[in-house]
């Protein structure tokens, strides 16, 4: 059964909510934006348009979102009341007490992602790192882990890349993972992960560790303006097969997009390299690619725009060998974050996708910066 102190602070929580979130100014924003809707012509402009639906439909999410919090809460304090009189069971109230926790932290969490891009979908892609068939199984064991993640959050999957190990795993793979905040949740996922264990490819049975880099960035749309100098945009073609089964169509042409990137401050170039073997279609890989780009210099712009931030930087760490984010310690049964300190021993259950907890705790400790 619930405390007092534990309404108390439900109550507290969810009044802290509607400060946070402005809610009664997302009222009158929503009002007044959807007065534009009902201008004429309104439709001649189908983007601005489609825009300005997005704008309405966004702020009405705030507004939904608070009020199931602040519905269930009240009917938590009334679920109290009537157990005081014997109406209701001990059991029906602790219920409904986890159904609101559960709703307040779901917000809670929502409100950390208040940047540009982190509504957006987003693009993972998993390097395995140096030690061969070790650190290919590792990869294709991360790949399987994040999958998992985006199915039980509601997230669409697509493989747009896969390169299998020589003997076992993947040497990398790109995934496209659609779904509202993808990105702003995965972004925490961005560096080296490393793993350690008795490795069942090891005839000594000795402990090994192995490494593989995850990358996340935003996956843009029609609405994000993003340049490709067409001059500099040359394309491969090559036949491939896909691994086949339930998440990767078998492919008869693949596509390898070379982009020259310039960086516009340095004026260093290097060659950005995307390969995609999604479609049977010649040109629909091609179009995909091209997105994939888009996603990357969108990116690119994006860290540039993050640069000054210089504790959110130092936070997330360089994307190389030895500056591992995280730690899973199979033997020892614990998988630790070294940004935020947060470990579990569930190591099989964040195997299976429950990587939650690591994302919450990046986002309370990083996210309040990113919005300062």
């Amino acid at each position: 059964m619930i405390t007092i102190e534990q309404l108390k602070e439900a109550k507290e929580r969810t009044e802290a909510l509607n400060r946070y979130l402005n809610i009664e100014e997302k009222k009158i924003q929503v009002e007044e934006e959807q007065l534009r809707t009902q201008a004429p012509g309104f439709w001649d402009d189908a983007k601005a348009a489609e825009e300005q639906m997005k704008k309405v439909k966004g702020l009405q999410k705030w507004i939904d979102g608070y009020t199931e919090v602040k519905t269930l809460c009240d009917e938590l304090e009334l679920a109290v009341d009537f157990y005081r009189e014997e109406m209701i069971t001990e059991e029906e109230v602790d219920s409904a007490y986890a159904k609101t926790l559960a709703a307040i932290e779901d917000l809670e969490l929502r409100n950390m992602l208040q940047q540009e891009e982190d509504p957006m979908d987003a693009v993972l892609k998993i390097n395995s790192g140096a030690g061969g068939t070790e650190s290919q199984d590792w990869a294709s064991m991360l790949m399987r882990m994040y999958m998992r993640w985006a199915e039980a959050n509601g997230y669409r999957c697509t493989i747009s890349n896969i390169q299998d190990g020589d003997e076992a795993g993947i040497k990398t793979v790109t995934i496209q993972i659609e779904g509202e905040f993808a990105y702003g949740y995965l972004k925490s996922e961005n560096g080296v992960h490393r793993l350690v264990r008795v490795s069942p490819y090891n005839a000594q049975g000795k402990r090994m560790t192995s490494f593989a880099s995850v990358f996340v960035t935003p996956l843009v749309d029609d609405t994000i303006e993003v340049y490709v100098d067409p001059s500099r945009v040359s394309w491969d073609l090559f036949r491939s097969g896909g691994a086949g089964g339930q998440n990767v169509n078998k492919v008869e042409t693949g596509v390898r997009l070379r982009y020259q990137y310039k960086d516009p401050d340095t004026g260093e170039e290097e060659e950005i390299l995307i390969e995609n073997t999604e479609s049977r279609k010649q040109l629909e890989n091609r179009e995909n690619a091209m997105r994939l780009l888009k996603s990357q210099l969108y990116d690119r712009a994006l860290q540039k725009r993050k640069a000054a931030q210089a504790k959110i930087e130092a936070g997330k760490k360089k994307i190389e060998w030895g500056s591992q984010i995280r730690s899973y310690v199979f033997d020892d049964r614990r998988v630790k974050d070294h940004r935020t300190n947060y470990q579990t021993s569930d190591v099989g259950g964040v195997m299976d996708g429950k990587i939650d907890g690591f994302i919450k705790a990046y986002l309370m400790e990083f996210a309040g910066e990113e919005n300062a």
